[in-house]
């Protein structure tokens, strides 16, 4: 006798449905193997499913059991299989015959040995592709069900115990679906507020326009000047997350397994601060199977790189493709996987290696090759990169003890949300949601400049040695000033601000 279930693998971000078949007889007593491309974690659920079927009231059947998990091709790995697993062999066996029909339902979740269910990773992706595939039921651990009732039009059912589960098919005690939530975005507050900065309105002023556009800063300045208080306090301006970037954020969280237990939905937008020693695999994604990296977590937030200057320059060339295109791809023998990756790099180093450089008060030790050098860690490709370039200098005592605090992230947040909904305004038929994420055919639609604003970038492009990169970057910088100005055209005055955020020429 032979049976076939429903579960699911996750590839990437997305999940892909598998049969779980299971045959008994034609061997060995007792055996009991598992094919179609399994990984370790796979292979070892046969003595986890010996002792859960044991430890919920049933005996485990004594002839050659075989489970396939189909197709064969795709690689399975971790361990939500048990419990589909365990139901097959079940059913097969004939152990268990069902009283309700179970082909429109989908079932994932590890098994303790006493039955109990525990959580997995990559619910949200598993219970998107049961929408997709029309399964109306999913049978997922009751940890992960907030996370699953996310996804409209499908039942989501929390199984606590192996057993919940056979006297669900049984018609003894149905499991009660769970309840779906009406899902808002409050504001919700920070540690961290740009009022709590003294002084530093010139990068306070950056960090607005950032945060309105998407737009990627580097600070420099000595130690202690407020580059990482500064930088800390860019999500307590950023505007809301909407369903769909919620989700999106959600379903990467939930399949690099840092969903945090009985959470649903992630509501805030992501802050990833990874130290300078980072390899280049931990920041965008990898593994003998991928998985993301720091800049596909800080996908829809920010990202900050502190002590910019420490990382390994190979490490920080890894972030070209990424902040050009939005996405990282990642090939393997196993194949390729794309992780999303828009996220604003917000970056904080000092001016050369004792940190001094161009200090008011305390003198640079550095020779000058030493300075030469210690810049020249960061790629002229990277530099090119970031819009804004923002000297972040040492405040007097006056400003650090008198000075009256500035404005509070509130005021300046909601400033930016308005920019943020022209933007979504203008955008409305494509897929930009942002200034900074506009291609360069995208550029020239909606950054039109009249003849004094053409005449500023021909003398710019020459005086500060431009490359068509930077060109186009300056022109989205304006586009994101005029929005903060409520204004319909990029002025003469929106580009000259946005120039003065380029790197000087030396």
């Amino acid at each position: 006798m032979s049976s076939k279930i429903f579960s699911s693998a996750v590839v990437g971000l997305d999940a892909e449905v598998v049969e779980v078949e299971a045959e008994m007889g034609g061997g060995e007593m007792g055996s009991f193997a598992i094919v179609g491309l399994p990984d370790i974690a796979v292979s070892e659920s046969r003595e986890r499913v010996r002792s859960a079927v044991k430890n919920s009231g049933l005996e485990f059947p004594r002839v050659k059991t075989t489970v396939n998990l189909a197709p064969a091709d795709l690689r399975k790995q971790g361990p939500s299989y048990d419990l589909p697993i365990a139901i097959s062999v079940l059913i097969a066996s004939g152990r268990l015959v069902p009283k309700i029909s179970f082909a429109n339902c989908l079932f994932i979740g590890e098994l303790a040995l006493s039955g109990e269910v525990r959580g997995v990773n990559g619910v949200l992706s598993t219970a998107l592709c049961a929408q997709k595939f029309g399964f109306a039921n999913v049978f997922v651990p009751a940890v992960n069900a907030a996370e699953a009732r996310l996804v409209p039009g499908i039942n989501v059912l929390p199984v606590h115990h192996l057993k919940q589960v056979l006297a669900h098919l049984l018609d003894k005690e149905k499991i009660a679906n769970f309840p779906k939530e009406n899902i808002s975005f409050e504001n919700i507050e920070s540690l961290f507020d740009l009022m709590h900065v003294r002084g530093q309105e010139q990068a306070k002023r950056a960090l607005e326009i950032a945060a309105a556009g998407a737009h990627n800063v580097l600070m420099s300045g000595p130690p202690g000047s407020g580059k990482t208080l500064l930088a800390r306090s860019v999500p307590s301006i950023l505007p809301k997350l909407v369903l769909s970037e919620a989700l999106e954020i959600t379903k990467i969280y939930s399949v690099s397994g840092r969903l945090p237990p009985d959470s649903g939905l992630i509501r805030v937008r992501p802050f990833r601060a990874p130290h300078h020693t980072a390899s280049g695999a931990a920041l965008v994604g990898g593994g003998t199977w991928p998985r993301p990296g720091e800049i596909s977590l800080a996908h829809r937030g920010v990202l900050f790189l502190d002590e910019f200057a420490e990382f390994p320059r190979p490490v920080l060339d890894n972030l070209r493709q990424p902040l050009e295109d939005g996405v990282v791809s990642i090939s393997r023998a196993a194949g390729q996987l794309i992780f999303p990756a828009k996220f604003m790099l917000i970056a904080a180093m000092n001016p050369c290696q004792c940190g001094y450089y161009g200090d008011s008060e305390k003198h640079c030790i550095c020779a000058p090759g030493q300075i030469i050098a210690y810049r020249k860690r960061i790629s002229g490709p990277i530099l090119d990169r970031i819009d804004l370039h923002v000297e972040v200098p040492r405040l007097d005592f006056e400003k650090l003890d008198s000075a009256p605090p500035g404005e509070s992230s509130a005021v300046v947040k909601q400033r930016v949300e308005d920019a943020r909904q022209r933007q979504i305004e203008r955008f409305a038929n494509t897929k930009c949601v942002a200034n900074g994420e506009m291609s360069s055919l995208a550029v020239r639609q909606y950054c039109e400049l009249s003849e004094d604003c053409r005449s500023l970038m021909r003398v710019a492009v020459v005086q500060y040695n431009l490359s068509a990169r930077a060109y186009f970057r300056i022109l989205k910088l304006g586009r994101t000033i005029a929005d903060l100005a409520k204004s319909e055209k990029i002025n003469i005055e929106h580009l000259a601000e946005a120039l003065q955020y380029r790197p000087k020429v030396e």
